[in-house]
């Protein structure tokens, strides 16, 4: 391992910090594992930060600030997330760079299908594989839809269909998901999109730093 140390600062100088989204913690690890990317390091944020997407740049920075001198390549795994350009203001500070798109779904899809699905129908929710096994604690009750069905309407009445993006096949996932849109009312699709999106940019963004 090549690292140096400087005010006694152990500086990893052959390694990469990706601080990215809890929601993405085992896709990214999938394919640390399937690409033989052992030079990476992985800190992940807990994915709740996305009910309250004011706290994720502020959250970003204070991690790179505790890694920064510890690491001289940091790859942030997060796309806008709902930030409104804060995340990239933060990121613009440091040198950075994030994934890229408004959100993790369309990361998953790729910009244009993204763009396709929305332009088919503008009410519509996405899930991904982490969010249909944690529906329950971050959509349904973290978003305080079981309290009431007022809270639910004021929330999805302007969703139509939900779309589970999924990472991987998955028969009891795929059920999950349609009992999700079945808690929500809303018209259930079901669109395999797989790793390959995001693996091609997280492919860039380390080559990018190996050269």
């Amino acid at each position: 391992m090549n690292y140096s140390v400087k005010n006694d600062v152990k500086i990893e100088a052959d390694r990469t910090l990706i601080i990215g989204c809890g929601a993405l913690a085992s896709e990214i690890i999938a394919l640390k594992k399937l690409n033989g990317w052992s030079h990476i390091d992985l800190k992940c944020l807990d994915a709740a930060l996305h009910n309250h997407p004011d706290l994720i740049a502020p959250s970003v920075d204070l991690e790179i600030k505790k890694y920064k001198k510890m690491y001289q390549k940091i790859f942030i795994a997060y796309a806008d997330c709902g930030t409104a350009g804060a995340l990239d203001e933060v990121l613009y500070s440091h040198k950075i760079e994030r994934l890229s798109g408004a959100h993790c779904y369309e990361t998953f899809s790729g910009e244009k299908n993204f763009e396709n699905l929305m332009n088919e129908e503008v009410g519509t929710f996405f899930l991904t594989d982490f969010l249909v096994i944690h529906f329950d604690r971050l959509v349904y009750r973290g978003l305080g839809l079981d309290i009431s069905e007022e809270i639910k309407k004021q929330i999805f009445g302007n969703y139509t269909r939900l779309i589970y993006l999924s990472q991987k096949n998955d028969s009891e996932l795929l059920k999950k998901a349609k009992l999700a849109a079945k808690k929500l009312n809303l018209k259930f699709e079901h669109k395999n999109v797989g790793l390959a999106q995001l693996e091609s940019q997280m492919e860039r963004q380390i080559l990018h730093f190996v050269h």
